[in-house]
C-alpha cells in the first residue's frame, strides 16, 4: 500500500487515542503491536475510500464551460460582450495560505478557459497561473500533462497529491473548479446551459456528493477544510437529473453559489 498523507496518519492516531483508554492489561509491546495494527486498518479504510472517490469522480466529464472540443460556440456578436463576472486575478497576489493558493489557481484556470472562449487576452491570466504555482511548490503538479489544467483534478494528479501528503489540496481543488463552473453556468444560464446534456446535468449532482463527502471526512483532522466543506453544504439542492431540472435550480440557487464562491476564492475578505 502506497503511503498515506500526513493528514491520513494523524487522522489514524486520534482514531485510535479515542478507543485506547480501555486497554488496561496489556504490555507496553503488546500495546504497540495492536496499535500498529489499528493504525494499518484505519489507514487502509481511509484511502479505499478516498481512491473511490477520486474514481469515480475521475469518470465523470467535465462541465461545458470548461470542455475542450468546442460543446460551447460563440458568434462574433456574443464575442464582442466580454463577461464581466470572471474572478479579479488580484486575488492571486491576496491569497495567503496554501489552501487559498490552490483554491485561487484552480478558480482562475477554469477563468481562463472561459476567457479563450470569448477571445480575450490570457497573458495575464498565465501570470497569475505561474505565480500560484510558483509560490504553492507542489510536486504533485508534474503529473499534469501538457494542455491540461490541475482544475481538471486527474487521476493522475490524485495519485500524486496522495503520495505528497497533499490529499486535502486535491479535495479543495475540485470542490473550487466545480463551484467556479457553476457560478460561470449560472451567470448566463441562457447560453451555457444549451450545452447540458441529461448525463452533464446528473453529473453536477454527483460531483457535488462526492466532493462533500471527501471534504466532511477531511474536516475531522484537517480544519483548513471546514470552510470548504461549509462552503458547498448548501449546494446539496441541486439534484437534477435532466437539463430542464438543473435550469431551474441554477436559478434558485444563485445567490448560495455566489456565496460559495465569494467564500472559497475570498472575496469576502
Amino acid at each position: 500500500m502506497k503511503k498515506l498523507s500526513i493528514f491520513a496518519v494523524a487522522f489514524a492516531a486520534m482514531m485510535f487515542a479515542a478507543c485506547g483508554g480501555n486497554k488496561t492489561a496489556q504490555t507496553a509491546e503488546q500495546e504497540d503491536s495492536v496499535k500498529s495494527f489499528e493504525q494499518e486498518q484505519i489507514e487502509a479504510s481511509i484511502k479505499m475510500h478516498f481512491d473511490s472517490l477520486a474514481s469515480e469522480l475521475g469518470k465523470l466529464k467535465q462541465l461545458p464551460v470548461v470542455e475542450k472540443d468546442g460543446q460551447i460556440t460563440l458568434t462574433e456578436e456574443e464575442k464582442q460582450v466580454k463577461p464581466d463576472y470572471l474572478l479579479d486575478l488580484a486575488a492571486a497576489d491576496n491569497a495567503m495560505t496554501l489552501s487559498e493558493k490552490y483554491r485561487v489557481l484552480s478558480a482562475i484556470e477554469v477563468d481562463k478557459e472561459l476567457a479563450k472562449l470569448y477571445e480575450m487576452p490570457v497573458d495575464d491570466y498565465d501570470k497569475a497561473i505561474g505565480k500560484l504555482v510558483a509560490e504553492i511548490n507542489d510536486p504533485s503538479f508534474k503529473s499534469v500533462k501538457e494542455g491540461e489544467g490541475i482544475y481538471e483534478a486527474t487521476q493522475a494528479l490524485y495519485d500524486a497529491m496522495n503520495e505528497n501528503g497533499r490529499i486535502n489540496y486535491f479535495w479543495q481543488i475540485v470542490a473550487t473548479s466545480l463551484i467556479e463552473q457553476l457560478y460561470i453556468t449560472s451567470q448566463n444560464t441562457e447560453k451555457f446551459i444549451g450545452s447540458f446534456t441529461d448525463d452533464a446535468a446528473a453529473n453536477v449532482t454527483f460531483r457535488i456528493i462526492l466532493i462533500q463527502d471527501a471534504l466532511d471526512r477531511l474536516t475531522e483532522y484537517d480544519p483548513e477544510v471546514s470552510p470548504v466543506a461549509q462552503a458547498i453544504a448548501p449546494l446539496a439542492v441541486l439534484n437534477a437529473t435532466t437539463v430542464d431540472e438543473l435550469k431551474s435550480q441554477l436559478a434558485e440557487a444563485k445567490e448560495q453559489i455566489a456565496s460559495a464562491r465569494n467564500t472559497l476564492v475570498n472575496l469576502t475578505k
